[in-house]
């Protein structure tokens, strides 16, 4: 098996200058992808409490979108926090 030479990665003066080039160039030309490792995103467990019918509905709505009510509950805070930035 013979291993790829791959282009040296430039050095950017800026993220604007990163994103367009990323933007516009292969990245299997530069990393190879066949050593990279997946990450899982780090999660922290924690506990909330919320009244019942609140709860209810909420499994209600995710079960009509054929989803675990705790990924619905984590999708809704992920989109107010984008809201509120």
């Amino acid at each position: 098996m013979t291993s790829k030479k791959h282009k040296p990665i430039p050095t950017f003066e800026n993220e604007a200058d990163e994103a367009e080039f990323w933007g516009t160039h292969d990245s299997a030309e530069y990393i190879d992808w066949t050593q990279a490792i997946r990450v899982k995103p780090q999660t922290k467990l924690i506990s909330i409490r919320l009244p019942e019918p609140l709860l209810e509905e909420i499994r209600g709505i995710a079960s009509s979108k054929s989803l675990p009510y705790q990924t619905l509950i984590r999708t809704w805070l992920v989109e107010k926090a984008k809201e509120s930035t």
